[in-house]
Formats: C-alpha cells, sequence, structure tokens
C-alpha cells in the first residue's frame, strides 16, 4: 500500500504521543513485568517486503532483505522489546523489556526467513536479593551484550550496569558493576541504549562499549565509555564521544566482527516523522578523548517496514552471510508494533 506523506506524518505523531504516554504510565502504575518464568504464545505474522511503495526491491544501502515478522502475544508482560542477543546457530534469541523482563525463544526459519518464534518464555530480571529489579524501581531496561559467562544489562533512569551469569539462566540474580561518578550526569531516561564487547583479539575485547542515547557534551556529540567489568572502582574508564548528526539518537549497538561497532538509530520530527538508520564505526578508532563517526549502511522511515526500532544482534548463518536482526518496542501501546527484521550485509 502506497503512503501518503499526510499518513506518515500522522503516524509519527501518534507514535511519539504513545511513547510519551508509556513513559508517563509506567512512571505512575509501575511497569508490567514477569512476574515468574513463565511460557507463553506468540504470534508471528510474516513481514515479506521492507519498502512499502516497492514490494520487489530487496536491496537497501548495503543490507538485503531477508524477512520480517509482526509478533503479538497475549500475555500482558510481552512488548517494550529492546536489549537483543542472539546466540551464533542464528535461531536462539535473548532480549529484555523496557519494563524489566526477560524474552527467551527460538527463531523458526522457512527457506532462510524467520517464519516464527517458538518455545517462547518471560521471567523478570532478578536483583541480587531475588526480586525483582523492576519491584526495586530498577528498570527501563534498555540494552544487552554477553562477555564469556556473564550477560550485562543498561538500566536507564537508575543509570546501572547488571550482571548476569549465563549458567543460570532466566533465574540469574543481578549484580551491579562499579560504574564511573560520568553516570550520575546522563539526562534522564536518555543514557544506557547501547552496549557492546568486543571479541577476543580485537581492541578492547572483555571490556564493555557503553554509548548514550541522547546524553550529549558541549558540541552536541554522544558521550561514549569503555568500561572494565571486572574493575571495583571503574577508574580506568575510557571517555570518548560519538558524532550526532541528523537528529538522530542511539537506540542500540552490537560488534560487526572482526572489529566494527554497529549503531542502530532512530529520529522523530512532526515534519519528518519517524526514521531509523544504522552506523558502522571502527573499534580501531576509540581512543580516550575521540569523536568518532563511520558511514551509514541503510536509512529508512515511515515508507518502510519500521516502527520503534530499538535492538540489534550480528550472526552468521550456514551460508557464510552477515545476518543483522533488529526488533522494534512498542512501548506497550496498541498503535505500534513489536517487529523483528533480518538483513544481509553485502560485502
Amino acid at each position: 500500500m502506497k503512503l501518503s506523506r499526510r499518513i506518515i506524518v500522522i503516524s509519527a505523531l501518534l507514535v511519539a504521543a504513545a511513547i510519551g504516554v508509556a513513559g508517563t504510565w509506567a512512571l505512575a502504575g509501575g511497569p508490567r513485568y514477569a512476574t515468574a518464568p513463565t511460557p507463553i504464545t506468540i504470534g508471528a505474522t510474516p513481514i515479506t517486503s521492507f519498502d512499502n511503495r516497492d514490494p520487489t526491491r530487496v536491496r537497501f544501502g548495503e543490507l538485503e532483505f531477508r524477512g520480517g515478522l509482526a509478533l503479538t502475544s497475549g500475555f500482558a508482560a510481552f512488548g517494550g522489546i529492546s536489549g537483543l542477543h542472539i546466540e551464533p546457530d542464528g535461531a536462539h534469541l535473548l532480549a529484555v523489556t523496557d519494563n524489566g523482563s526477560w524474552l527467551k525463544a527460538r527463531i523458526v526459519y522457512r527457506d532462510g526467513r524467520p517464519d516464527g518464534l517458538a518455545d517462547a518464555e518471560m521471567a523478570p530480571l532478578l536483583a541480587e536479593d531475588g526480586k525483582p529489579l523492576a519491584s526495586q524501581h530498577k528498570y527501563d531496561s534498555e540494552s544487552l551484550t554477553r562477555i564469556g559467562d556473564n550477560f550485562y544489562v543498561g538500566i536507564e533512569r537508575v543509570e546501572k550496569i547488571v550482571r548476569f551469569a549465563v549458567k543460570d539462566g532466566l533465574a540469574a540474580r543481578g549484580e551491579e558493576i562499579a560504574t564511573p561518578p560520568d553516570f550520575k550526569t546522563f539526562k534522564y531516561n536518555k543514557s544506557l541504549e547501547c552496549l557492546a564487547s568486543p571479541p577476543q583479539g580485537q581492541p578492547y575485547a572483555g571490556k564493555l562499549i557503553a554509548v548514550t542515547e541522547e546524553s550529549l557534551d558541549a558540541a552536541g556529540n554522544h558521550r561514549a565509555f569503555v568500561l572494565d567489568p571486572a574493575s571495583r572502582d571503574a577508574a580506568g574508564t575510557l571517555r570518548f564521544t560519538v558524532k550526532r548528526s541528523d537528529d538522530f539518537d542511539v537506540s542500540d549497538c552490537t560488534i560487526l566482527p572482526p572489529g566494527d561497532l554497529l549503531l542502530l538509530e532512530r529520529s522523530y520530527s512532526p515534519l519528518k516523522g519517524v526514521a531509523m538508520r544504522i552506523r558502522r564505526i571502527a573499534v580501531g578508532a576509540i581512543k580516550e578523548g575521540a569523536l568518532v563517526d563511520g558511514p551509514v549502511l541503510i536509512k529508512a522511515d515511515l515508507g518502510y517496514q519500521i516502527d520503534n526500532m530499538e535492538g540489534i544482534a550480528v550472526t552468521r548463518n550456514a551460508a557464510g552471510e552477515t545476518i543483522i536482526t533488529l526488533v522494534s518496542d512498542d512501548n506497550f501501546s496498541a498503535i505500534q508494533r513489536n517487529i523483528l527484521l533480518q538483513f544481509a550485509l553485502v560485502e
């Protein structure tokens, strides 16, 4: 269906309004989070084309569209999908939601395209005392990465990074890691959207790269950090900045092996509507005090099958292709969608 500019702008306004309402509702009434590990059923409607105006088009910038899913569930805590991790098999995923829940599932493929989600389960992110983090007002869990035997989750509002042991699964209890004093100066609810860690053999292997959403420096660029998760006092934290451009803000990140940082970004304005893009930055360019930038792989607005895109992960398929998976955060709004999109990087 061809989308007129008027429909796109109205849709963008509704999305922005939903984001504001969802945030206010969460503060007033508390978040909807899973209270115990619970198997759930997720409905998946295939998204067969990315361009609403030309269903035959598959190439978008440096990416080739491979398929997508619109996801729904009757489980009250489902939604708000933010940080994303996918295992090397390209199927088993783990995500965190805004309201402090884990989402675990397996992507089912048909002819190399995502066809559904199976074996889905949700559970609360737990604090060290075994109680849900959300019950302690530690929610807006926005970013997720794995280093060795641990997952790390970035939590806005409280500006914390929490470590969870992989071996404990969804029953893992979180341990807050040391963060620098800078974290206390972040813009409220505009911070820890991006956590990533380079693989062994690359600069900063075993470290956490954190880029803020809209906590900017005096020049208007994204404040960013490299932290040692094993440090007791975060004294060795490296500080750098990421160039901000065209009113795009960071919503997630991941590592594109062997040594690039992929930034998922989004923008919104009443005139231009909602948009997303992916930027590629060399990890080797990250130095103390550096301002880093890189090329855009893809950029899309509401003329394409996007929503509030907030999660990104990279895997390789059996054919050796690099697959980029994106997920969106519906803000628990009836006028937004939780969608999963997959692209192959054209190399």
